[in-house]
């Protein structure tokens, strides 16, 4: 189905932060199938892990007991501060799990009705029915009416916005059930979340007994220099969801809860695939080889000297970059406004200096490379943005 305006490459091979067409050209890739590739293409570890995980067994399901997803589930809960993980395939479904099991909490624990979950303006949760009614973006509901009911939206990094917003809804008594929100919106443009306002916003949801529930899809897995982007806010959520990064470019996603939130019982929720034994060998190896290669550290390396330059360029070319914006390996470029150039125009022009980056929003080129970029591929990448700005009128 049309359902992508696909860019005009047809990728064959891979290799750390690089990928071939099939003519043999190669181009360096700070897309990473949008921060999902955290140790590069076709990664050494990787490929042995799962070839012999392939030789033993790829799937059963989970009505038994599944070492492998066992393995990884210790493994996320001895670095999070989560007590039980959901398996599923994707960030929209560990959402959707997320989603339900709000509203679970809300009508057992809390004995509300008719629950309320809060999301932010300018967020993005993934594309299913469920996860895309708690998108705060209206282009990406058009179509598809009648959404999910039971969401409303605040203003990201506002307060006020969000208390005044909980003081409407629960004005007649409790509705606000939970607050499912990104420590820092990446579709919505990289939007890095503001500290205070995300302890202001932990304690009124602990006083209220709302659910904090963080959608770390895009930032988990170490690419904002942190496991886990709370931890760069300083606080703790109750519940919070994580996919892309965990499989390293294989299927595999999360919901992970700490214990006064661990309410699913037998046959509330399921998933045929998700947790199985291929999936799990993935995610423990990318989880291992992040620590055994202390890519956080590099990680916060590698976003230093990426910021720097960004920094530069947004100083070379002031008619057409606002600014910078970023964590980690998850950074942005700024549009202006007013300026007739667009993100994916700018993606499209940097296929001629054999670059690859793909838009944030509508106005914001998002970089995020493999977790294990080099320093000489950063200058690459910095140089490559440059070519590319210059061609541009």
């Amino acid at each position: 189905m049309g359902t992508y305006k696909r860019l005009p490459v047809t990728i064959v091979k891979g290799k750390g932060c690089w990928l071939w067409d099939q003519k043999g050209k190669r181009y360096l890739d700070a897309v990473a199938g949008i921060a999902t590739c955290s140790l590069g293409h076709s990664d050494n570890s990787l490929r042995q892990s799962l070839t012999k995980q392939l030789k033993r067994i790829q799937h059963v399901s989970n009505l038994y007991r599944i070492p492998e997803q066992e393995a990884l589930a210790q493994w996320l809960v001895e670095h999070s501060c989560a007590n039980k993980a959901f398996f599923c395939n994707s960030g929209a479904e560990a959402n959707e799990a997320a989603i339900k099991l709000a509203r679970k909490y809300a009508h057992c624990i809390r004995g509300i009705d008719q629950p309320v979950i809060l999301t932010a303006k300018a967020s993005f949760h993934g594309r299913t029915l469920a996860a895309v009614s708690a998108t705060g973006q209206p282009n990406y509901h058009k179509g598809f009416a009648p959404l999910v009911q039971g969401f409303e939206f605040f203003k990201y990094n506002d307060f006020e916005s969000f208390e005044g917003l909980v003081k409407e809804l629960d004005s007649n008594g409790p509705r606000v059930a939970a607050v499912l929100i990104e420590p820092i919106q990446g579709e919505g443009g990289i939007n890095i979340g503001d500290r205070v306002f995300f302890q202001k916003l932990r304690k009124k949801c602990s006083e209220n007994g709302i659910l904090l529930i963080f959608d770390e899809v895009q930032t988990g897995m170490g690419r904002c220099g942190y496991w886990w982007g709370y931890e760069y806010l300083g606080i703790e959520p109750d519940a919070f969801t994580i996919a892309k990064g965990l499989g390293g470019g294989h299927a595999i996603g999360a919901l992970m809860v700490k214990s006064h939130a661990d309410i699913f019982e037998a046959g509330d929720h399921a998933s045929t695939f998700g947790g199985n034994p291929f999936a799990c060998t993935a995610g423990l190896t990318v989880a291992k080889e992040i620590e055994k290669r202390n890519l956080l550290s590099k990680v916060n390396n590698r976003s230093d000297q990426l910021k720097q330059g960004l920094v530069e360029l947004v100083n070379k070319f002031p008619k057409h970059i606002k600014e910078s914006r970023g964590l980690g390996l998850l950074q942005g470029l700024v549009i202006h406004e007013d300026s007739q150039l667009t993100a994916q125009v700018f993606a499209q022009n940097a296929l001629q200096e054999q670059l690859l980056v793909v838009a944030a929003g509508a106005k914001v080129i998002r970089m995020v490379p493999p977790l294990v970029i080099k320093e000489s591929e950063i200058r690459q990448l910095l140089r490559r943005l440059t070519a590319t700005f210059r061609k541009i009128k």
